[in-house]
């Protein structure tokens, strides 16, 4: 579970930070955010700036938000890492004009999913559970302990 602003807040950094890259040039940015996706992927958001950020200056002000199943997130986190990992290597090896689709593809994307909430890749994710035949059930929240009622 995860606190559902977090995903909107990466998104957020994420579109825009591609489109800079895609109108300036500096394709570099790109293959930044790709390994700063892979690192929060494989060693979890203490490592990850943009979710440090997150959760060190905006959840503090704003609160937790409403949680959420994170395995639609982090799918969508690991096709977002391939598409600018792509675009980086298009980039760097010569394909520009791939390099600014795949790029542009992921500004666009996370841009529609920061301003609409519709995700894409968590969309995929749960697709995928239809097309094999089975339900895709968000997982629960814990419950939370029952407060003895006061009797004053």
């Amino acid at each position: 579970m995860i606190d559902s602003r977090a995903p909107r807040f990466n998104q957020a950094v994420v579109g825009v930070v591609s489109v800079l890259a895609v109108v300036s040039g500096w394709w570099w940015l790109l293959a930044v955010l790709a390994a700063q996706l892979v690192v929060g992927l494989v060693f979890g958001r203490r490592y990850c700036l943009i979710c440090l950020a997150y959760f060190e200056l905006v959840q503090p002000v704003f609160g937790e938000g409403p949680l959420e199943d994170s395995r639609p997130t982090r799918f969508a986190n690991m096709i977002g890492a391939t598409f600018l990992t792509a675009a980086s290597l298009s980039y760097l090896l010569g394909a520009a004009a791939i390099g600014l689709v795949l790029g542009g593809l992921v500004a666009v994307l996370a841009l529609l999913a920061t301003a609409t909430g519709f995700c894409a890749g968590c969309e995929a994710y749960k697709l995928g559970y239809v097309v094999t035949g089975r339900r895709f059930v968000a997982c629960p929240l814990p419950p939370r302990p029952r407060s003895a009622p006061d009797r004053t």
